[in-house]
């Protein structure tokens, strides 16, 4: 388990940009949601349909909506690692502070009911054996189990959020985060708005989302094989 100097320090890195994924040879590979970007996503596009016949621009709507997600996102990392909270909401305009400051809230009333030990957050990491990299939200030994867990915010939780998780399960292991399978993959939906509510789903197995994953990084490469 990291230390509190530890987790400190791997927060502090992963508010720089990252390097892209490379194996060890210095060759570049796809990340785990750049894999899973291949599946269609129906919810998604009914979504943005529905924008748009109310005139809304989705993708000005979804720039904004990603400012409040990666606020939040950053709010909740800084709280588990240690980090001031205050100083990462400060960076925002009010609007865009007050809906990530919604998130941050429910997520520390989650908190509040579960023992959470965190292992590993947001760390960038490569499966030489896979040929792919990833970066999972959150390793931690939660009310004694090892979870990896993915903080969301919107209005569901989807299958491909999953497979997203069977991806980062590997890289774990394989770069020895951790020294067992993951016992358990937990999504949090955690809300923005009073329009939103929270949300939880915890798997015991990847097993199935594992193979889909599989499946879609096999495709990947074929499709880049075309592309040369």
């Amino acid at each position: 388990m990291m230390s509190n100097a530890e987790l400190h320090e791997q927060f502090s890195n992963r508010v720089k940009a990252h390097p892209a994924y490379k194996l060890s040879s210095g060759e570049r590979v796809p990340s785990v949601t750049t894999i899973t970007g291949i599946l269609n996503k129906p919810a998604l596009v009914k979504w943005a349909n529905n924008l748009g016949l109310r005139g809304i621009d989705s993708t000005k709507y979804v720039d904004a909506l990603a400012v409040i997600g990666t606020l939040a996102h950053d709010m909740i990392l800084a709280d588990l690692s240690g980090e001031s909270v205050a100083g990462i909401a400060s960076r925002a305009d009010p609007a865009t502070r007050d809906l990530a400051e919604n998130c941050y809230l429910s997520f520390c009333a989650w908190r509040k009911q579960h023992d959470i030990r965190p292992i590993s957050l947001e760390q960038s990491l490569v499966s030489e054996r896979y040929r792919y990299g990833g970066r999972a939200d959150m390793v931690a030994e939660i009310d004694g189990a090892l979870e990896l867990v993915d903080f969301k915010t919107g209005k569901g939780i989807y299958p491909e959020m999953f497979y997203q998780l069977a991806g980062y399960a590997p890289l774990l292991l394989e770069n020895g985060i951790v020294d067992r399978p993951i016992e358990r993959a937990r999504i949090l939906n955690i809300p923005r708005a009073e329009t939103e509510i929270f949300l939880e789903k915890a798997k015991s197995s990847l097993r199935i989302e594992w193979q889909i994953f599989q499946k879609c990084l096999e495709i990947y490469n074929l499709v880049k094989e075309i592309e040369k």
